[in-house]
């Protein structure tokens, strides 16, 4: 091993160390957790691509925040500059109540903007939570194309947001709210983007499909 390459090695292991010692979750939430800009800078983020990671289901979030401190202590500013954790808003009933959650697209993945070097890779890779690059070949990550990105934050800006079902197809439901409440009857189809489902109620010993809002059912 030559003398440079020593030097460079013990500079990046000596700048892990310091990250280990300095990974403090900061007490300041983004404005959008689920897209964080750590850095604006036009001229460095066109030379910049998106890349896939991997992390443990559920600690999207905290890899994001994480990220910002990591940044900072391993000294990769104008190397990483946005992170995104594919979501989209939906309608979930429980209980005869309506609220708009963020359910991810693809959960156990985040897309981050960066330019690839030694360091910035390792600080993205040693980020808690992180468990590797996609796509990568040896040591070096592949970027996905732009127009999957664009894919993606388009469908996670669509304005109507889409239902989240908590029933399954064949469970036994008691209606709740309207003609047929307390009704006993069985989920026959489910209906996301419009948050109604039918369900199969016994009339006059028939079995006859009604449709219903999700807030007008509730399970047994």
């Amino acid at each position: 091993m030559s003398d440079d390459t020593q030097i460079k090695t013990e500079e990046i292991v000596e700048k892990v160390e310091e990250a280990k010692t300095g990974d403090i979750l900061s007490e300041v939430k983004e404005p959008n957790p689920y897209h964080v800009v750590y850095e604006e800078n036009e001229g460095l983020e066109k030379i910049a691509k998106w890349y896939v990671v991997h992390t443990y289901s559920g600690h999207e979030l905290k890899v994001a925040e994480q990220l910002k401190v990591r940044i900072a202590s391993m000294h990769v500013e104008g190397k990483i500059f946005q992170a995104v954790v594919p979501a989209q808003d939906k309608i979930q009933v429980k209980k005869g109540q309506k609220k708009t959650i963020k359910e991810k697209i693809l959960p156990g993945y985040m897309l981050i903007k960066m330019i690839v070097d030694d360091l910035s890779w390792l600080a993205v890779r040693t980020t808690p939570g992180v468990t590797a690059f996609i796509g990568s070949v040896g040591k070096k990550p592949t970027p996905i194309p732009e127009r999957e990105v664009d894919t993606i934050m388009k469908f996670m800006e669509v304005k109507a947001p889409k239902f989240k079902s908590t029933f399954s197809s064949g469970e036994a439901v008691k209606i709740v709210e309207g003609p047929f409440a307390d009704f006993l009857g069985t989920v026959d189809h489910i209906d996301e983007t419009k948050g109604k489902l039918s369900v199969l109620v016994s009339i006059f010993g028939r079995e006859t499909p009604v449709e219903l809002d999700f807030a007008q059912v509730s399970k047994i």
